[in-house]
């Protein structure tokens, strides 16, 4: 064999070797990884960054609604809110 013949099955395996890399990228880029339609008992509602590493989420646990504080050294409970069923079953004066 002279140099382009092993030349080119090595550029076809190095080509295919960058299409699966490529596609498994886009799949996590994408969500097309995580898991869909699985019930879990944390569920993040909202996030906002406040700057670094540093950010407030609304985290739902069974029922309850809880906004923390997140910091690279802590995580904080800043506050508890309503539950969104009886804020959304509320009767409204019309």
């Amino acid at each position: 064999m002279e140099a382009p013949e092993v030349l080119q099955p090595i550029l076809a395996l190095l080509f295919i070797l960058a299409l699966i890399l490529g596609g498994a990228w886009v799949a996590r880029r994408t969500g097309l990884l995580k898991t869909r339609g699985k019930a879990t008992a944390i569920r993040v509602v909202g996030s906002q960054s406040l700057g670094g590493r540093s950010f407030i989420s609304i985290v739902e646990v069974e029922n309850a609604r809880l906004v923390i504080g997140v910091t690279p050294q802590n995580i904080s409970l800043l506050h508890t809110l309503e539950n969104k069923a009886t804020t959304n079953s509320t009767p409204s004066d019309a």
